[in-house]
């Protein structure tokens, strides 16, 4: 797999990165479908073998196991030097004081939590889960800056809000003199490009690179709209998406088989494809539960889609509600 930087900045990480809210434990938080360590181990180990070079996780994914199991198997398998870590701050991690959220306190206790579990003494990309109305701007990316001059951190990133909260955060950085975000992670697939009319025409000016989580729309884009995965039917935030323009996003899903048929590949392959097609987009995250997601991945980023394809995958796209944050 090739490799590629994020916006303009200098961190290099592979075309496509593996997100790890697969790994964890199935009775630990809030995601009953994620894999054990033993199975986890060979997903991460099969993916540096396929070229990933960077990895995505969270404390929040498996009340922290995700990052454990992470942590432990690039250590065995790979060297720190060549791989990037991602993780993230923000959800619940605790009851109490400074428990959540992006003051100071939450921040500074949740990255050494984080490389405590995850065996490491820096994290690549530091990225807030979230934007936090609770906490004044200036206090949360003073502590993002403090972490990075410490060496803790060396970039930071954020994920999934409304494009003027990012703009003030970076814009707060600037005055000041602060680290400023180089990557923006946020739902972005086939259905859901709501971004598309102010988050990624900022990130595109700015120089930020966009890390699309759900690349795939928790897999409604790789079979029949009406069939539906274990995952999909236990992930707690499944329900609540992909029900506002059904037979538009129906019609999209079936551009995607035809094209798929006609390619003599797998749709997720031409979805994911799409994603990789689009300028703003750095490295899309897709995670994996069987290994042929993974080869699913490696051939997307080798699959180039016509100007004709293009179209037929985005002619029935309709305006959306924003979905998975707000």
């Amino acid at each position: 797999m090739q490799r590629t930087r994020i916006g303009t900045s200098g961190l290099d990480v592979s075309q496509i990165t593996l997100g790890c809210m697969s790994f964890g434990e199935p009775d630990a938080g809030n995601h009953g479908w994620t894999l054990p360590e033993e199975e986890s181990r060979g997903f991460i180990q099969r993916a540096l073998e396929l070229g990933f070079t960077s990895f995505d996780t969270a404390n929040a994914y498996s009340a922290g196991r995700s990052e454990e199991i992470v942590g432990k198997a690039l250590a065995d398998f790979a060297q720190r030097k060549d791989v990037v870590i991602a993780t993230k701050v923000f959800m619940p991690m605790r009851d109490g004081v400074n428990g959540r959220g992006l003051s100071r306190g939450h921040i500074l206790e949740s990255v050494h939590a984080s490389l405590r579990r995850l065996g490491t003494d820096y994290i690549d990309l530091f990225q807030i889960h979230r934007f936090d109305p609770t906490v004044p701007i200036e206090e949360t990316m003073q502590t993002l800056d403090d972490l990075v001059r410490s060496g803790k951190v060396r970039y930071i990133g954020a994920s999934s809000m409304w494009a003027w909260q990012f703009a003030k955060l970076q814009h707060t950085a600037e005055l000041h003199g602060w680290t400023r975000f180089i990557s923006m992670q946020a739902q972005y697939n086939l259905l859901t490009r709501e971004d598309e009319r102010e988050m990624y025409p900022f990130c595109l000016d700015s120089g930020v690179g966009a890390l699309p989580w759900s690349p795939l729309a928790r897999g409604k884009l790789t079979r029949p709209w009406d069939a539906e995965s274990t995952r999909f039917a236990t992930d707690g935030l499944a329900p609540s998406l992909y029900h506002q323009a059904e037979d538009s996003d129906r019609r999209i899903v079936d551009a995607v088989l035809a094209i798929a048929a006609e390619r003599e590949v797998r749709p997720a392959q031409v979805a994911l494809a799409w994603v990789l097609a689009q300028p703003v987009v750095s490295s899309p995250i897709v995670g994996a539960t069987k290994m042929q997601h993974l080869d699913d991945a490696v051939a997307a980023a080798e699959l180039t889609l016509t100007d004709d394809e293009l179209r037929r995958l985005e002619e029935h796209y309709v305006p959306h509600a924003m979905e998975g944050f707000a």
